[in-house]
């Protein structure tokens, strides 16, 4: 059978499957049972499956995912992220579009804390988006920036998706994990600007609102009381990785330790909170390393069977250059993130695109963070972009999808410039990551 079949059978059959509801995991080990069975040879191929799956789990590059996981989920149940939310917006005065600057500022902070841009954004719509629909904003400056702000926690470690695409990808997960911090910065920014001059040029989108007259000591106690203590959490977690005193998996476990402790600390932190984080991180875990182990043989049959090396030489052939390869990687990205969620994306690219720009000579980090923007544009894509609908469950009910797709646009397009950036100057991506324990 040539390599051009097994790859359309492959991809195809896989397609299909998720098309028709199943679930990633399953869809992974139907099209693997088959092709393990035809092209790795019948009952030895089943069996080689069966060792690959095993051995995909058990590896320690993997640790950092249900640590992570597990640090946010003990910050989001104990509510310690809340307080600091109340912090923040007593520090951001006189501004156009206050609250909407106070959710970026809000959302990034928390996205160095969770890790979940689900959390995230639920988060930040909870606690926010009510105030700001009854002091007057306009839909699109208060959806847009907490949906934006949200997907920021893709970037910023402790990203559980990070951690994945280095270990499927063998990419350096320590450096991946810093790698998007300054391009998460740039969109923070990107999205001040944006809130600041549509509230200039339009002030019926964000009235003015000022908070009553206070001292400057009881304006900034929560800030110090509340946001500064969380921030060591950070501080431990990248410092520990940048110094070069810990591995990803050591500066989780700091991470998770120091997040028990601000619980601790605050008195918020209970058995029942923290049970709760337990299970929720076990279902969380259990379903990306499911996700894992059946994606494992998929790679291998390709390769076993020609198909990706077919695909490289025939690309190669084209003579393109690495960067018309890239964006075509992008395109292909940004497409399967309108109809698929992120772990979907991964599986059923980075078998065919990590070989392919390993060979024409694409930066390893390069690549690690044009994935992870891809993916977090892929949140906030219309029309199944995972974001939009968690932010239309946490709305009232008076807030339509029309709504959402049109409050998210602006943030969507800034994201597609600072990938734009990424990729014209790649020292945003590999800058930081080269400070390793220097």
């Amino acid at each position: 059978m040539d390599w051009p079949l097994i790859l359309l059978l492959m991809l195809g059959g896989l397609v299909a499957l998720l098309a028709a509801g199943l679930p990633v995991a399953f869809a992974f080990i139907a099209v693997n049972l088959v092709g393990a069975f035809v092209i790795l040879g019948g009952e030895i191929g089943l069996v080689q499956m069966a060792r690959n799956s095993v051995q995909s789990i058990t590896s320690f590059q993997l640790t950092p995912i249900p640590l992570f996981i597990l640090m946010g989920e003990i910050l989001f149940q104990t509510r310690v992220a809340h307080s600091a939310i109340d912090a923040v917006e007593r520090v951001v005065t006189r501004i156009p579009g206050r609250l909407s600057i106070v959710t970026v500022f809000a959302g990034t902070i928390f996205a160095a804390l969770s890790g979940s841009t689900i959390a995230n954004t639920a988060m930040l719509g909870s606690t926010l988006l009510p105030s700001m629909l009854k002091r007057g904003y306009h839909p699109t400056l208060a959806l847009g920036p907490i949906m934006a702000s949200g997907a920021i926690a893709m970037l910023i470690p402790p990203s559980a998706l990070a951690v994945l695409v280095g270990s499927l990808a063998g990419i350096s997960i320590a450096g991946l994990l810093v790698a998007g911090i300054v391009p998460a910065l740039i969109l923070s920014l990107a999205f001040v600007a944006i809130i600041v001059v549509s509230a200039l040029l339009r002030p019926e989108l964000a009235p003015q609102d000022e908070l009553p007259p206070m001292s400057a000591w009881e304006r900034w106690k929560p800030f110090v009381t509340h946001v500064l203590p969380l921030s060591g959490i950070f501080v431990v977690v990248i410092g520990s990785l940048l110094a070069g005193l810990a591995t990803p998996t050591e500066s989780a476990a700091l991470g998770c330790i120091a997040a028990v402790a601000a619980g601790a600390g605050y008195r918020s932190l209970s058995l029942k909170n923290l049970s709760v984080a337990v299970m929720e991180t076990v279902k969380l875990s259990v379903m990306i390393l499911f996700i894992i182990a059946a994606s494992q043989t998929f790679s291998q049959i390709l390769s076993f069977s020609g198909a990706t090396n077919g695909l490289i030489n025939l690309i190669q052939t084209m003579e393109l250059s690495s960067l018309q390869i890239l964006i075509g990687m992008i395109l292909i990205l940004l497409f399967l993130g309108c109809f698929v969620d992120q772990v979907s994306m991964l599986m059923v690219t980075i078998p065919v695109f990590v070989p392919l720009a390993r060979a024409v000579g694409i930066d390893d980090l390069i690549l690690g963070v044009m994935y992870l923007l891809t993916m977090e544009i892929a949140l906030l894509t219309p029309p199944f972009g995972l974001l939009l609908f968690v932010m239309q469950g946490v709305s009232p009910s008076w807030i339509k999808m029309r709504h959402i797709y049109v409050a998210v646009t602006p943030f969507v397009i800034t994201k597609l410039i600072v990938l734009i950036l990424v990729l014209a100057f790649p020292a945003l991506g590999t800058w930081l990551p080269a400070q390793l324990g220097r």
